[in-house]
């Protein structure tokens, strides 16, 4: 004799619509942020940081000694940094998007390699009695974190990053009196050029 089996008894519980749904965004959501690119770069940002670069290649032109130049650019970049993450905060707060993002993340991890470099270079070529290398050194690792880094941003990021390492190759190859108009074009005129084209290309 067949065995009779309830329907009701042998149906699978249905997945929620709701959850399903949510599944699907998820997954949507991880799937631009991977292929996303980090929008949140600074435009009045990199203007700010610009124009107090312009600042201290002024201050540092008029110090007497090496090492007091040398302190007013170290102070200038603990300076810059923190106009930076100010505004690059503002900014993703603004766009209402996380602040580390997956293209954040690749941003920052492309771009502190070459910046960590340059920290150890300049106590290298500051012992050696180098200093005139210095200015050079500088803007061509700089430049060469923002073109890896930029590789994650907007396109406009790495021409940047170019245009950084173009001057300081140049830089390289002038005497240290120069310092202070290639430091002053680079960190202060091509922030503010390419700060103003960001902020109003990609929103601030």
């Amino acid at each position: 004799m067949a065995t009779v089996r309830s329907i009701r008894a042998s149906r699978v519980k249905p997945v929620s619509l709701h959850t399903h749904a949510m599944d699907n965004l998820r997954l949507i959501r991880e799937t631009m942020e991977r292929a996303g690119s980090f929008t949140a770069v600074p435009g009045w940002g990199g203007v700010a940081v610009g124009a107090s670069a312009l600042c201290a290649a002024l201050a540092a032109s008029r110090q007497p000694t090496l090492e007091r130049w040398l302190l007013v650019w170290l102070i200038e970049a603990a300076l810059a940094l923190v106009l930076a993450v100010l505004a690059i905060k503002a900014k993703a707060a603004a766009a209402r998007g996380p602040l580390f993002s997956a293209p954040a993340r690749r941003f920052i991890l492309s771009f502190a390699p070459p910046l960590f470099v340059g920290i150890l270079l300049t106590a290298v070529l500051y012992r050696a009695g180098l200093p005139a290398v210095i200015p050079g050194a500088w803007l061509l690792l700089y430049g060469t974190g923002v073109v890896t880094g930029g590789a994650f941003s907007v396109r406009v990021v790495p021409v940047m990053g170019l245009c950084f390492m173009l001057l300081g190759a140049v830089a390289l190859f002038c005497p240290f009196a120069w310092s202070a108009a290639f430091l002053a074009a680079g960190f202060g005129g091509l922030h503010i050029v390419f700060g103003i084209v960001i902020a109003r290309r990609y929103g601030g």
